[in-house]
């Protein structure tokens, strides 16, 4: 039997279970090099310190670096999930905060290039997941790459790391635009990264803002900013969390005003807010569209 055909048999048997709540949020970008892990990272533990049972799952598949970052030392990863060898529940790995991690692999091609059927068997071994989960985290690749745009049309809501460069807020309207137009997404959050004050996070939003009103008429949420601290560069070297490393920190406090207003996000009209949900969703943003359908 396929790794998918067990996820399925699985997530058929936990449809007996009564599931619990999960709010799903994917954190991405249009670009590399913005801080997205970090922000990742940074706001699951403070999720988890406001006492919500929080799992972040890496999800750049190909190029994974959550525990890097974390200093993690790890044994199995997704991949082996896919080939059979292990559980969702075996590879889960303790973070700091009391953050939970599924880690991804990196240096393996296969993984970067998975086709949406093994997308959807992934995301169907979190329904057959005992472990009780309040908030679903998912560090996504950088880009538009087929893997992005499924994760991010699973989740509820897609959280946008921006920060001041050109490329950044461009290749982050392409990343709504096709969200938007091709996935019918319609929440979108921006953090406005390595900001110098509240102003300019609130001048980088509001000119993200001022082009998908002008072309997509697409409302984004400014969710809040991450101020340029050296006191994060000296985490990422340590490779902690600022917000266990260096909690009063300005980059810390503000991760941790992040973290209270996710948490206090409205749930999605007519979305049960369960695992359950991730994975209708999932599978139905690898359906073609009805053209393709009908043509075949």
């Amino acid at each position: 039997m396929s790794m998918l055909d067990q996820a399925r048999q699985a997530a058929g048997l936990a449809s007996f279970r009564e599931p619990c709540p999960v709010r799903v949020i994917a954190v991405a970008s249009g670009k590399g090099g913005v801080g997205k892990t970090n922000v990742s990272v940074n706001l699951g533990v403070a999720l988890a310190a406001l006492g919500r049972r929080t799992m972040l799952l890496d999800a750049d598949l190909g190029l994974a670096n959550v525990d890097l970052l974390l200093g993690l030392q790890v044994r199995h990863d997704l991949s082996h999930v896919l080939s059979g060898e292990r559980e969702l529940a075996d590879i889960l790995v303790d973070g700091p905060g009391g953050l939970r991690i599924a880690p991804a692999a990196s240096g393996i091609a296969r993984l970067a290039n998975l086709d949406s059927r093994e997308l959807a068997g992934i995301v169907s071994v979190f329904s057959s997941l005992a472990e009780a989960v309040d908030v679903l985290i998912i560090d996504v690749a950088a880009g538009i790459n087929p893997s992005v745009l499924q994760f991010c049309s699973a989740a509820q809501d897609v959280m946008l790391v921006v920060c001041d460069e050109p490329s950044s807020m461009t290749d982050a309207y392409a990343l709504v635009k096709v969200l938007a137009r091709d996935h019918g997404l319609r929440r979108f959050h921006t953090i406005t990264n390595r900001v110098d004050s509240v102003q300019h996070g609130r001048r980088l939003h509001g000119k993200l803002q001022a082009v998908c009103d002008r072309f997509l008429e697409m409302p984004l949420h400014h969710l809040g900013i991450v101020p340029e601290d050296p006191l994060l560069r000296r985490a990422v070297q340590a490779q902690a969390p600022v917000t266990t490393m260096y909690p009063s920190s300005p980059a810390a406090r503000a991760f941790k005003e992040l973290a209270r207003r996710a948490d206090k996000l409205p749930e999605p009209r007519g979305a049960s807010g369960r695992i359950e949900f991730f994975l209708e969703r999932m599978v139905g943003a690898c359906k073609p569209p009805a053209s393709l359908e009908m043509a075949v």
